[in-house]
């Protein structure tokens, strides 16, 4: 799994490489790390790095988050592909958040929805490999699926509409 993650006016890309139990091994840009991780309560992790040990609060809204550790907040925004998308389109027509479409080729992974569904703002609607990465595609606000214009397995083009929401 890849994150792309806003700190600040960075951007760090984030590489899940191994995960058990207890332990999970990341790349953060080109450095790995190797952590013992446990979840304490629902928004409390506790995280052992080279023998050091961190208590991180999570609290999320939106796509943003804010890490607190000791007397410090840390915000960061998890980028997605959708994200991706709209910076791209950023300064062209006017976008239409009634359509989810990818910026480039790829392959239908996982199709989450029916036609009819109701989805509310961020549920994952479509999940699409491109580059080998998958990128998931979230409704832009409370919505029904309205049409689906392809299938998983389907090989697709950029800019192709996949998915239809009204």
């Amino acid at each position: 799994m890849n994150l792309e993650l806003k700190i600040d006016d960075k951007i760090k890309n984030i590489e899940l490489i191994e995960e058990s139990e207890n332990s999970i091994k990341i790349k953060v840009d080109n450095k790995i790390y190797e952590l013992d991780a446990t979840k304490t309560s629902s928004n409390i992790y506790s995280l052992i790095y080279k023998n050091k040990s961190y208590n991180l609060e999570f609290a999320k809204k939106d796509k943003n988050y804010t890490i607190h550790y000791k007397n410090q907040a840390f915000d960061y925004k998890i980028i997605d592909a959708q994200d991706k998308y709209n910076a791209n389109r950023q300064g062209g027509a006017e976008e239409d958040s009634n359509v989810i479409s990818t910026p480039m080729p790829g392959t239908i992974v996982k199709i989450m929805v029916k036609v009819g569904d109701e989805v509310k703002e961020d549920d994952i609607i479509i999940i699409v490999e491109a580059m080998k990465m998958q990128s998931e595609y979230k409704a832009s606000g409370d919505k029904t699926v309205k049409k689906i214009l392809v299938k998983e397995g389907d090989n697709i083009t950029g800019e192709q509409p996949l998915v239809i929401l009204e």
